[in-house]
């Protein structure tokens, strides 16, 4: 009998060690990636236990981003938001999440003096109207835009969580909803066993939740290409990064780009703040500010800021000027820890003209049907004896499936360090969904500027359950600019490479 119970308790010891182990040995970070969620991308980084725990953490995510679109688009007829705008002078009974969204708004809109309302949608209209048009909207156009914009466009009653939409007026809740999204998915996916931090980043806001701290990029808003330094690098745990600017979205008319970020309380773009960082505990609070911060005079966002505690911020100014909070810098990694770039090797005979570079333009191509991750892409250049003298990118998920990159990974993946405890994520302006730009400056890997002459440039794609597909095209990257169109495939809708003269602020 006693032989019997030890034997019991021996295989119980061996479970509960087993399961111990499971529990604390959290440690590998999985990563997963897609396009067309709320409009951009989406990267979603677990630390678990295993690849199936990670799998959960992932769906729950998912789950509560399309559970709270659902509720809060502007975009779809169906949701609840667009429903309660449809029924103007009705008391309708609100679910907590857009009752809180709406809330908030009220709040932030006394907070910023007028700086934030979701019915600025209608100075942005205006504006969308004019660029369709290509003439600046007239000074009554705008008046009547802002008059509108003054007066109450709903009314909530927090005892029955009913609202009334006062009027026909259109709203939208764009300036921070995206970032609540985030926070409640980065909330549902921590919830859930053997995880013990998660990363959400959608479009550029970044929510960091758990033991992990996660290095942050911030892009450099006078920059246009992926591979392009970043602006500053951070270092973020347990908070939220929200960057908001007027360099990826906006209004072309004639030959000025006017910012889609417009005041409500003068109906004309905000143009002297290009860039806004904002790191705080809430989402919400890090989205609404970053936005608002485009608005207000950098000397009233610093006031509204120290009325957050542990919220820190990053302006970039019309003329490049950095404006920072107090303790910004306790969250950047000093310039003298960050990688600098090899130093560039005066070439022999005829070398690269630095005067140009390669834009490479990469759209992959939207699946309606369904989910599906994004496709692993790598971009490389070899030379004329088929040798790799530069990687521009490599983007993946899952390391071990980077072999189904099979023309690139023959050349490189002996050498390539597929490491994602090391991938930093990247806080921006949102960015459309599944557009690209890589630029190649025309030097090697070590740093060295190339000969002018032939390269290949080759655009490769690999989906998990998907297609392969590759692109290339030999150019001389001799005499003067060329643009060449590339044949878009499945995975990969459309590519340019266009060698050009850079832009005056890049030489």
């Amino acid at each position: 009998m006693k032989s019997l119970f030890k034997a019991i308790l021996g295989c119980l010891l061996v479970v509960l060690t087993g399961a111990a182990i499971r529990i604390t040995n959290a440690n590998h970070i999985y990563v997963s990636n897609f396009e067309n969620v709320l409009g951009t991308s989406l990267e979603i980084k677990v630390r678990a236990a295993s690849q199936d725990d990670a799998d959960h953490a992932e769906e729950a995510a998912l789950k509560e981003i399309d559970r709270l679109a659902s509720i809060l688009s502007g975009y779809d007829s169906k949701s609840e938001f667009s429903t309660f705008l449809s029924s103007a002078g009705v008391a309708q009974k609100l679910s907590p999440e857009l009752f809180e969204v709406l809330d908030l708004f009220n709040s932030w809109r006394l907070r910023t003096r007028g700086a934030l309302d979701p019915s600025a949608e209608v100075i942005s209209r205006v504006w969308k109207n004019a660029a369709h048009k290509q003439e600046l909207p007239s000074t009554a156009e705008l008046d009547q835009a802002v008059a509108s914009i003054k007066k109450i466009h709903y009314q909530l009653d927090e005892t029955t969580k009913t609202a009334v939409h006062l009027d026909n007026s259109p709203l939208m809740l764009n300036s921070f909803v995206k970032s609540y999204i985030i926070e409640k998915a980065a909330e549902a996916a921590i919830k859930t066993l053997h995880v013990s931090a998660v990363v959400v980043n959608i479009g550029g806001d970044i929510v960091v939740r758990g033991e992990l701290t996660e290095p942050v990029q911030v892009v450099d808003p006078t920059a246009s290409a992926e591979n392009d330094a970043p602006l500053t690098k951070l270092m973020v745990k347990n908070m939220a990064v929200a960057t908001s600017g007027n360099y990826r979205r906006g209004y072309q008319i004639g030959d000025k780009w006017y910012s889609h970020i417009v005041d409500p309380r003068s109906g004309k773009p905000a143009d002297h703040i290009i860039s806004v960082t904002v790191v705080a505990p809430s989402a919400s609070d890090a989205g609404a500010l970053a936005t608002a911060f485009n608005v207000l005079r950098p000397e009233e966002s610093l006031k509204l800021l120290k009325d957050l505690p542990n919220a820190e911020a990053l302006l970039i100014t019309r003329d490049g000027k950095r404006i920072e909070s107090e303790g910004w810098k306790k969250l950047e990694i000093p310039v003298e820890k960050m990688v600098a770039a090899a130093p560039v090797l005066a070439g022999a005979e005829s070398t690269w003209n630095t005067k140009y570079e390669l834009a490479i333009q990469i759209e992959i191509a939207k699946i309606e049907e369904a989910r599906v991750h994004a496709p692993f892409v790598a971009v490389w250049v070899e030379d004329e004896n088929k040798n790799t003298v530069r990687n521009l990118a490599v983007w993946y998920s899952k390391p071990k499936w980077l072999r189904d990159l099979r023309s690139w990974h023959r050349g490189n993946g002996t050498t390539y360090a597929a490491d994602a405890e090391k991938m930093s994520s990247i806080g921006s302006a949102t960015r459309s969904a599944g557009k690209y730009i890589l630029k190649w400056d025309g030097k090697d890997d070590s740093g060295a500027l190339v000969k002018a002459g032939k390269y290949t440039v080759y655009i490769e794609a690999a989906r998990e359950h998907g297609t392969h597909q590759l692109m290339s095209s030999e150019m001389n990257f001799e005499g003067s600019a060329k643009l060449i169109n590339l044949t878009g495939n499945v995975e990969i809708a459309a590519a340019s490479l266009d060698y050009r003269k850079k832009s005056r602020s890049e030489k």
